[in-house]
């Protein structure tokens, strides 16, 4: 929607003068720049050239655009009809000056419509100013054509004053960029040297790294097969000595007395803890030599939820201490239910020995494509700068001792590879006297 400013008639040439300052003004009037007042008056009077030559007479009409943003819309009717081919090419250097330019009928004769867009920083045309600027408009009269050649006499001078100090400053930054280019050349040339040197030095480095790569891989496969070897061959004595210890303290064996029980029943503790650490050297010699492969079952979240709850209440005798299994938010997802249940079992029970009162807490929610379960305890709590090192095989947290039982380290290291195995990731977040929260996120894999 236009807003109409001032309505004009040219009649003669001369009248190309008058309809240049008016632009220049009604310009200056809504806000343009000094520039682009010249680009309209300028634009103006060319089109003017061209519609009077043939001495007829032209309309003109400037108005303000009310669109997304405001512009200045200027509309010359020339009366003769079916001009569009004609003036078209006449007037394609006009439009450089413009931001739009059409050459089309206007039903009486051929209109040539020109805009420009406001500056940003105009100040708003309420219908108040508008009523100001258009009252200022019809008293404006227009100077002599000496008058008008004048100003653009003032306006080429300021613009040639203007090119001489961009071509100065021109000069000067060829001059800085020339004295750079010296600088940028020595440096290159110094870096190159540099770098050709660190390439060297690199080079040799990864041939060490690779040589010490193969170093590791062989120690690591060694230890993996000293830890199943040597697991392995404790199993059986170990076993039999629990058994041979059972026999002891069977009731249908002679009766021992007070201390020889006593000192039996510590035999069978101690080889039930070295049995509990052969089987979880094994199990991580297992997980760490790739020997583990996944299978993929549906499972039933409810239902292992359900024998956890069942297996794991017994551990957890300590009266100030609440064991709560939450309905799983998780119906079924595939993955390997073994693994999963002995990544949950290894939590849970790390979690009751270490928990004095409070509770222990295990739950499942989805979130978009994973299950993300958590185990959350109210223990001692873990500083943040050993959250990564208590997933270090054999490394126990100093001053944090077990309630019930005795740890190995291994639990924790072992979990979050079967994690790994499962295809997700295991994080850890605790602080001391604020409890454990251990998060594992393994993908649904289910379509």
């Amino acid at each position: 929607m236009n807003e109409l400013l001032v309505h004009v008639r040219l009649r003669a040439e001369q009248d190309i003068f008058m309809v240049r300052q008016l632009g220049r003004e009604v310009a200056r009037e809504v806000g343009m720049e000094a520039q682009d007042q010249t680009r309209v008056a300028t634009a103006l009077s060319e089109v003017a050239r061209v519609l009077l030559s043939d001495g007829r007479s032209a309309d003109v009409a400037f108005a303000i655009g009310r669109g997304r943003v405001p512009t200045l819309q200027v509309e010359m009717e020339h009366p003769m009809a079916g001009e569009e081919t004609r003036l078209a090419p006449q007037l394609e250097i006009v439009g450089r000056l413009v931001d739009t330019l059409e050459v089309g009928d206007g039903g009486t004769g051929t209109v040539v419509r020109m805009s420009r867009r406001l500056p940003s920083g105009a100040p708003p045309l309420t219908p108040e100013r508008m009523d100001d600027i258009r009252a200022r408009l019809d008293a404006h009269v227009p100077g002599s054509p000496l008058d008008e050649l004048a100003v653009q006499n003032q306006q080429l001078i300021a613009a040639l004053n203007e090119v001489r100090a961009q071509r100065d400053d021109l000069a000067r930054l060829n001059a800085e960029l020339e004295e750079t280019n010296r600088g940028v050349m020595a440096l290159y040339n110094q870096l190159s040297e540099e770098l050709e040197e660190t390439n060297r030095g690199v080079v040799a480095l990864y041939a060490e790294l690779d040589e010490k790569s193969v170093q590791l891989r062989a120690a690591s496969e060694a230890k993996s097969r000293f830890l199943a070897n040597v697991s392995h061959e404790l199993r059986a004595p170990v076993t039999a000595i629990i058994g041979l210890g059972r026999l002891l303290a069977d009731e249908s064996s002679d009766r021992l007395t007070d201390d020889q029980s006593r000192q039996v029943e510590l035999i069978r503790s101690s080889a039930t803890d070295l049995l509990t650490l052969v089987n979880d050297l094994l199990d991580l010699a297992k997980a760490e030599a790739g020997r583990i492969e996944p299978d993929l079952v549906d499972v039933d979240l409810r239902r292992m939820f359900g024998q956890l709850r069942g297996t794991l209440r017994p551990l957890a005798t300590r009266p100030g201490v609440d064991f709560v299994v939450e309905e799983p938010g998780v119906a079924v997802m595939r993955t390997d239910e073994v693994l999963l249940a002995q990544v949950l079992r290894n939590l849970l029970t790390n979690a009751i020995k270490f928990t004095a009162e409070g509770s222990v807490r295990l739950s499942v929610t989805r979130v978009g494509d994973d299950a993300v379960f958590e185990v959350a305890d109210t223990g001692a709590g873990i500083p943040p700068e050993l959250h990564e090192r208590i997933f270090e095989e054999f490394y126990q947290v100093p001053g944090l001792r077990a309630l019930s039982g005795t740890g190995t380290g291994l639990g924790l290291p072992y979990a979050r590879r079967l994690a790994g195995i499962l295809g997700g990731a295991m994080r850890v977040s605790s602080a001391p006297g604020k409890g454990s929260t251990f998060t594992v996120s393994l993908p649904m894999g289910l379509p």
